[in-house]
């Protein structure tokens, strides 16, 4: 699977799973599905994704080549912390 068809695919699965999660109650919702991050290694692909949805999710996908399956992780994000090191 080429790097397009892969994001492609991530993109397509992360707003599937996004629909299917939504508060129904809200109506109709319009959102963006965005790829933060990716590699290929080998026939193996990683990418990090997110929406424009103000949730605090992202989610993982991870497409194992050998098998053709594509495993989605969905995480939130519980906090965001700044830890000083040291230095000028």
């Amino acid at each position: 699977m080429g790097s397009d068809e892969f994001l492609d695919l991530c993109k397509k699965t992360v707003r599937e799973y996004t629909e299917e999660h939504l508060d129904k109650t809200d109506g109709k919702v319009d959102f963006d599905v965005y790829a933060v991050w990716s590699c290929k290694a080998l026939q193996n692909s990683k990418a990090l994704a997110s929406t424009s949805l103000p949730d605090g999710m992202y989610y993982e996908c991870t497409y194992n080549g050998d098998k053709k399956e594509l495993y989605l992780d969905a995480y939130k994000k519980i906090e965001n912390k700044c830890i000083k090191l040291g230095g000028e």
